[in-house]
């Protein structure tokens, strides 16, 4: 499941074009549940891109740099030796 939440969007649809509508202000949020697949692969020549799917084809994609990546395992390391989601 894709869950999208657009926060102080809007846009203006016109001959086929869609143009920004108001300020620079918006933000967005996209979680994806029951992630079906994920793998990580390399992207351009410094970064590390992690590819999240589901099983509707939904997909997530996010480039990190190295050092992201590894602050990341940290994080899962820790939780592996002292969150019961690990048990």
């Amino acid at each position: 499941m894709l869950a999208l939440t657009l926060e102080e969007f809007m846009v203006e649809l016109n001959d086929g074009a869609i143009k920004n509508v108001g300020p620079n202000n918006k933000a967005a949020t996209v979680k994806l549940f029951d992630v079906d697949s994920a793998e990580a692969r390399e992207f351009g020549d410094k970064r590390v891109k992690l590819v999240f799917e589901d099983e509707e084809e939904n997909e997530i994609q996010v480039s990190l740099f190295p050092e992201d990546v590894r602050a990341l395992v940290d994080d899962i390391e820790e939780l592996e030796e002292d969150s019961p989601v690990f048990e």
